[in-house]
């Protein structure tokens, strides 16, 4: 047994020789490889710069010909003139020479006259004699000093340093987070940099072996970024950056984490209506949800017919005792309270979500109840129990309901809604999802525990969780813009 361990731990170390000597063979080839690929980049930067200083050298030789072309052009018609008007001062010269030694005197006034007029016109007394243009070129002299020390200086690209996250200007809000950060070292060469990030559930450094893989986001040229319409459906995000310039990438920056808090919950299924189709966020009314026999039992009771919530033979009907355990542990809900729960209590805190259902959707109700809600018991029916209800089943109504009591809402009806709970407040707010404005708020005493609560007849929604309280709703609570009304006030 003993050689057997032996012989069993030499065969391991041969596998694990094997397996590096592989990975050798493949480091050489990729060393063949990678220095090919470098050589061959290298030489090609080098042709660029050859092709830029040709072109460049072409341009200047370009500008010395077409300088040149100019003043000779200049320069040869200064001289064609000079040439005519120095002829033309010859031949005068010649004639009043002639016209001295003349013996007849009788022609000479006449002759004389002539030749003053000659010389007066002469072309020789209209001519600059001072050339045109300069014979100097040394405005195209060239010293390329400084940029032969530029290009005496050219060496390998540097590994471009680990950035600095800088947690105090970074910023988590409205589920978007802003991530600033810093080089150590100023780095003209740095060409972009790369942001990667995952969620968790873990507070401090980020874990090796985790689930979650890190998302990517490349050539960001900025010190900062901002993540938009994030999910925050863990506790926490990780994040690291990198820099890179034109041929390799530097170090991950320390990772650092930071935290998303936000209401995450989901749809609890064993709560829900028969008639509901539950799946994990989204909810869809069912007519032949329930089972067979149970609607046959209904019908014989005549409670079998579909009826409107708001208009249902169980309205009267009085709820059985409630049960002191909690939701999971009771039957579901039932007869025409087509409701289900979120699976996350609200007992402290601000928490905000949204809910989007189907405009033609005949019922629909969104907020909050105690978990002692009965089973046939209908949303905002009840004391235990707020909500905003939308009803489209024979006239076309908006109302806010509490115990039983019922407010008119006179606004439009968006098709998505914000929720906001404020627990400790004691103020339960709804708001147009999109626009952000208050449709309605309560104002209360929690005495217990919340549970999100939805219903919903001949239609469906959907839920978005992992949302946190937006600033702009922050802002209508602070200042009391929001439209207020306390239970007694809902008539």
């Amino acid at each position: 047994e003993a050689l057997r361990k032996i012989i069993t731990t030499l065969a391991m170390k041969n596998e694990e020789i094997q397996s590096f000597i592989y990975s050798l063979k493949q480091m050489l080839l990729n060393v063949e490889a990678n220095s090919t690929k470098v050589q061959e980049d290298l030489e090609a930067e080098f042709q660029s710069l050859f092709s830029v200083l040709e072109e460049l050298k072409e341009g200047m030789l370009m500008k010395i010909k077409q300088d040149r072309a100019s003043r000779t052009y200049e320069l040869q018609n200064q001289l064609a003139a000079c040439t005519r008007a120095l002829e033309s001062s010859e031949e005068l010269l010649e004639t009043a020479n002639q016209t001295l030694q003349a013996m007849d005197r009788q022609d000479f006034p006449q002759a004389a006259k002539q030749i003053k007029d000659g010389v007066t016109m002469a072309p020789a007394f209209r001519l600059s004699l001072k050339a045109k243009v300069s014979d100097n070129m040394s405005h195209l002299m060239v010293d390329f000093a400084q940029e032969r020390q530029m290009l005496q200086a050219l060496k390998f690209l540097p590994v471009p340093s680990a950035p600095v996250i800088d947690l105090a200007e970074s910023l988590v809000a409205d589920n978007c987070v802003t991530l600033v950060w810093r080089m150590p070292d100023e780095d003209s060469k740095i060409d972009h940099y790369v942001l990667e990030y995952r969620r968790t559930n873990f507070e401090g450094p980020p874990r090796l072996k985790e689930d979650q893989p890190w998302m990517v986001i490349e050539g960001i040229r900025q010190t900062e970024y901002t993540l938009t319409g994030l999910k925050f459906d863990m506790k926490y995000m990780n994040f690291r950056v990198k820099a890179c310039n034109k041929a390799v990438a530097g170090e991950f920056s320390e990772p650092v984490t930071l935290e998303t808090p936000a209401f995450m919950f989901r749809l609890d299924a064993s709560t829900s209506h028969q008639n509901l189709r539950v799946d994990d966020l989204s909810v869809e009314w069912d007519a032949m949800g329930g089972k067979v026999q149970d609607i046959k039992a209904r019908e014989k009771d005549g409670k079998g017919r579909t009826a409107s919530p708001i208009n249902s033979p169980a309205r009267g009907t009085p709820s059985p005792k409630r049960m002191p355990s909690g939701r999971g542990g009771r039957d579901r809900f039932t007869a025409e309270s087509y409701t289900v729960l979120g699976d996350t209590l609200i007992d402290g805190g601000e928490h905000y979500w949204e809910v989007r259902y189907e405009p033609d959707s005949k019922a629909f109700g969104v907020g909050v109840a105690y978990r002692s809600l009965g089973r046939f018991e209908q949303l905002g029916k009840t004391a235990a129990s707020w909500c905003l209800h939308v009803n489209n089943w024979l006239q076309v109504s908006f109302t806010a309901k509490h115990a039983n009591k019922v407010k008119v809402l006179d606004a439009p009806v968006p098709d998505c809604l914000g929720v906001h709970c404020d627990f400790h407040q004691g103020l339960l707010s709804f708001y147009n999802g999109r626009t952000k404005q208050v449709l309605h708020t309560f104002k209360t005493r929690f005495t217990q525990p919340l549970l999100p609560a939805f219903t919903v007849w001949c239609g469906s929604f959907q839920v978005t969780t992992g949302l946190q309280v937006p600033s702009s709703v922050r802002c209508l609570q602070k200042r009391g813009s929001a439209t207020s009304s306390s239970n007694t006030s809902l008539t």
